[in-house]
């Protein structure tokens, strides 16, 4: 597992911006974490890194939104951006087919997915949790904490040859 420490949307998107540069095809990427931890501003990121320029919304009410991705966007073709936050069965998470999707020339990133991620096969997960800034900071109940730890982790072999590559690109955040 991979432990990274950012402090601002800035450096959230710089990490983002790391595993953007590393994913390929067929790629499928769980963002995790609690409400208003970051799982939108971290594809946000990601989809401006692989030459997205339309904005990148949550797309809690419509489940998938899918985004052309610019010519030679390492294989890919298209990226799909789910959220599984009002899904309430594990049958209406297959009925979206994400591995599908994947599949098809697709890189597809689900927030909320952490909850179902025994279905999917081959993953990567990025947890994003909100942390204070210090602990004098955590005890004031008046200041909103700014920071947050993404821990990045591979189920799966697809991951194993570009490992090495994600954690140097992310050296400078590392915990």
């Amino acid at each position: 597992m991979l432990e990274l420490r950012v402090h601002s949307l800035v450096e959230t998107h710089a990490v983002a911006t790391a595993l953007a540069m590393l994913v390929r095809a067929g790629d499928l990427i769980v963002l995790s974490g609690e409400m208003g931890a970051g799982k939108t501003a971290f594809a946000q990121g990601f989809g401006a890194a692989l030459g997205i320029t339309e904005p990148i919304t949550s797309p809690t009410f419509t489940l998938v939104h899918s985004y052309d991705l610019p010519p030679g966007a390492h294989g890919a073709e298209v990226l799909h951006h789910a959220d599984l936050y009002r899904l309430e069965r594990t049958t209406e998470v297959a009925d979206l087919a994400l591995e599908e999707l994947a599949e098809d020339d697709g890189i597809v990133l689900v927030e909320w997915g952490d909850v179902v991620d025994a279905l999917f096969g081959d993953h990567l997960e990025v947890r994003l949790e909100v942390e204070p800034d210090d602990d004098d900071v955590a005890e004031a109940d008046d200041v909103a904490p700014t920071g947050r730890l993404i821990e990045i982790s591979a189920a799966g072999p697809s991951w194993a040859g570009r490992w090495s590559r994600l954690v140097e690109a992310c050296e400078v955040f590392g915990c």
